[in-house]
């Protein structure tokens, strides 16, 4: 599958939020990456507004440009306002509630965890990231993977729920209730400049 391989870091110090998980070179480096990351900077147009605010929700929920397309295009077509519908569909992949739930410590490791198999989706193993859960969906890992080290060391550290989820971390499984509210989406993006953006 492909998926954007290149240095995280930068990314993160350019969007000056740990987009990836947590980051210590955000706070080494405070300035943005680059040889000149300290100097003067000249002001940003509007559309290089816009465009950084797609990229950084690109990279912070690990889509590359089709998949982001197709999914703001998905967003559009569906009643209600196009930005919300868009966080909400970005929010209902299979990655992201696996890394919701805490089985992951970020959504890289949960998008491994589903590509190898080791989640289930209402008792059926479902191996594809951008799989949209609907409401009632439950998610858990599967008896064979439930001795993996990683998932349950992200368990003891992950204590933070979410509205529009419920998790048994014993059983290490969750049940996605309903698409979040927009007020509920912890990420700091800008949607309706992604919205005016891809308007042009």
């Amino acid at each position: 599958m492909a998926r954007y391989r290149g240095p995280k870091q930068k990314i993160a110090r350019r969007f000056k939020e740990p987009i990836f998980g947590p980051s210590k070179a955000l706070e080494r480096k405070p300035n943005p990456p680059g040889q000149h990351g300290g100097g003067r900077r000249r002001k940003e147009s509007e559309y290089a507004v816009q465009l950084k605010e797609k990229q950084k929700a690109k990279y912070t929920y690990g889509l590359l440009e089709r998949q982001f397309r197709n999914l703001f295009k998905k967003a559009a077509r569906r009643k209600g306002i196009t930005g919300e519908n868009l966080l909400k569909f970005l929010e209902a992949r299979l990655d992201n509630t696996v890394f919701r739930l805490g089985f992951a410590m970020t959504r890289r490791q949960a998008r491994q965890l589903v590509n190898h198999g080791h989640v289930m989706v209402n008792g059926k193993i479902v191996d594809i990231p951008s799989y949209q859960m609907r409401s009632g969906d439950i998610v858990a890992i599967r008896p064979r993977s439930r001795s993996i080290v990683s998932i349950h060391d992200s368990i003891k550290q992950t204590r933070r729920s979410f509205p529009w989820l419920e998790v048994d971390r014993k059983m290490l499984q969750g049940k996605f209730l309903d698409y979040p509210n927009r007020e509920d989406i912890p990420e700091n993006i800008r949607e309706q400049l992604i919205v005016e953006l891809y308007s042009k």
